[in-house]
């Protein structure tokens, strides 16, 4: 099998890179990146089977971008500006790069019949009450790169009787990788308290849920959607755990004896509430198992020889 990564050396396209040996159907992977964020690092020390992985610096969000682009199985879309919360600030920006690298991908599978993992987010969801699924008809985006998101699954649906795809609602991810960024929520609370800065929480978010995805768990629905030919032309939340900001908070108290914490007021980070469910797709395929707990510990570990004393 031939695929292609889009925004392959990200917190997600790294780490699967790393792990690429564990996919045994895998014959040649094409990765694409325009390196905006400069992970260059990404491409370090990759594993002995790098050799089937073929490497290309490319702005996708170009028209016709991929029209001369070689013939391949399949495609894993992880190309876009992630920054939900930074995403206020660049809304045209941001909707001429993410829609313009989607539609460029959707053309594509369309002309060869490539089959597309196409990756939403749980973010689509918005402030929510109660436990919500792919069910829930009123969903309140609240950031341009959510409604992007949203306007992507809707041309999907549009477009479900000339491609082949399945289209992921990813969780917030945690985990350790080379191309991780620090703007979300466990991730940056992990930077802060190795740094000896306190952790920023939003009033009132304490005990309110989010739903959060471990890069390990995320690397296995790949491995299964690859090998098995699991492109259903249907939406599935993928999450670990929904926690709440105090359950994350005790886990650092676990590894860590002196926790600061400052409480702030945020235009978005994790000040929206909403607990997910993953039934469908562990119904349909697997249970997710990982713990967010151990991501913490992993990420923290990385920084155990930081030190903040002058």
């Amino acid at each position: 099998m031939k695929i292609l990564i889009t925004g392959g050396l990200g917190h997600i396209g790294s780490y699967l890179l790393q792990n690429i040996n564990k996919i045994k159907t895998l014959k040649k992977v094409y990765v694409i990146d325009n390196f905006s964020t400069q992970r260059y690092c990404s491409l370090l020390n990759l594993p002995k089977t790098s050799k089937k992985i073929c490497f290309i610096q490319k702005d996708l969000s170009l028209k016709n971008a991929l029209n001369n682009f070689k013939k391949v199985d399949v495609i894993l879309n992880l190309a876009s500006i992630t920054d939900a919360e930074g995403s206020l600030k660049i809304r045209k920006k941001i909707y001429k790069n993410n829609l313009g690298i989607f539609n460029n991908v959707l053309e594509y599978c369309k002309k060869n019949s490539s089959k597309l993992i196409h990756i939403s987010s749980t973010s689509v969801y918005g402030e929510q009450k109660g436990l919500v699924d792919e069910t829930c008809k009123i969903l309140k985006p609240k950031s341009p790169y959510a409604e992007i998101k949203l306007i992507e699954e809707k041309n999907l649906k549009k477009n479900t009787k000339k491609i082949q795809f399945v289209s992921y609602r990813f969780a917030t991810i945690s985990g350790v990788s080379k191309g991780m960024r620090f703007h979300t929520a466990i991730n940056k609370f992990c930077l802060n308290c190795s740094l000896g800065l306190p952790l920023p929480l939003w009033k009132g978010m304490d005990d309110k849920p989010r739903p959060y995805l471990s890069l390990k768990d995320a690397l296995l629905v790949i491995k299964f959607t690859l090998e098995k030919g699991f492109f259903k032309n249907n939406t599935y939340n993928i999450l670990s755990q929904n926690l709440t900001l105090r359950n994350i908070i005790n886990y650092f108290k676990k590894y860590k004896k002196k926790i600061k914490i400052k409480y702030q007021k945020s235009k978005l980070i994790n000040q929206y509430p909403y607990k997910i469910s993953n039934h469908k797709f562990n119904l349909e395929a697997f249970e997710l198992k990982s713990k967010i707990s151990d991501d913490i510990k992993s990420t923290l570990k990385q920084f155990k020889y930081l030190s903040n004393e002058m």
